[in-house]
């Protein structure tokens, strides 16, 4: 196969955990913001909430290895069709518009930036 070829069709997440200092708002947060719900396992002293998913996931996490934070790191999570439906909601879920929509380009979509209930910086996605 050529290397290229492989390079760009690769999937290049398989797995995200969002670190959370407070689990049960966070979790209202994204189930909020994505009309979803969240499988929660409870391991004691850990929390994962897992994001309905068919192969590539991920999950909110808090325990003594999750610190959030403003400034770690930026995961883009897909909001399609249109991001502009995901962004209506954040404020109203606790959450802080950084940058409202706007294109990368015409072959890349478009993009905003938010912080989420516990100060995490992210991104949502979309071609629309």
């Amino acid at each position: 196969m050529n290397k290229k070829i492989f390079m760009e069709s690769k999937n290049w997440t398989h797995w995200f955990e969002i670190a959370v200092n407070d689990f049960d708002r966070a979790r209202k947060f994204y189930e909020t913001i994505f009309e979803i719900k969240i499988e929660v396992n409870d391991f004691g002293n850990f929390k994962m909430g897992i994001f309905p998913h068919k192969e590539t996931g991920g999950a909110i996490c808090f325990g003594q290895w999750y610190k959030a934070g403003e400034n770690g790191t930026l995961i883009y999570l897909d909001a399609s069709p249109d991001l502009a439906l995901v962004q209506a909601r954040i404020e109203k879920a606790g959450g802080k518009i950084l940058q409202s929509k706007k294109q990368i380009s015409p072959q890349h979509g478009y993009m905003c930036l938010f912080n989420d209930s516990e100060g995490n910086r992210l991104a949502l996605h979309s071609m629309q």
